[in-house]
């Protein structure tokens, strides 16, 4: 199970709907990019980020840094890992533009992907782009 420090951190970002730069030292210190993340901690990461409410630059590029290291963990996206990712990337709601820019990471660094990442991959950019305003 996790250790406190990790459940106390996701109160603080319940209670302030972000993640700043001592949250995310926490979290660097806790999940740190030279080891492999394992399904319970990339599980507790999709949480938090649903929870964070403005999610800052440097916590997008953390979250989805450390969730593409659970998923090529050994260069093959898998079967297993991308009905986890279809839960991750719901689409049905719209691809967002840091999910694309994901998609095509993952699918670049991926060694080797199960037919199921392909179609899914396939599928995913048929969606349009994510319309912006200005203000």
């Amino acid at each position: 199970m996790f250790p406190i420090k990790l459940r106390e951190l996701e109160e603080r970002v319940i209670a302030n709907g972000k993640v700043d730069g001592h949250e995310l030292e926490v979290l660097r210190r806790l999940l740190p990019a030279d080891r492999v993340i394992d399904l319970a901690e990339a599980d507790f990461l999709v949480v938090l980020h649903k929870r964070v409410q403005r999610p800052s630059p440097a916590f997008q590029k953390f979250f989805y840094d450390t969730i593409k290291r659970h998923i090529v963990q050994e260069g093959r996206i898998s079967a297993r890992e991308t009905a986890w990712l279809r839960q991750l990337v719901d689409h049905d709601r719209g691809l967002r533009d840091e999910e694309r820019k994901f998609l095509h990471e993952l699918k670049g660094e991926a060694r080797d992907a199960s037919e199921e990442f392909e179609a899914f991959f396939r599928e995913a950019m048929k969606e349009p782009m994510e319309a912006r305003t200005s203000r």
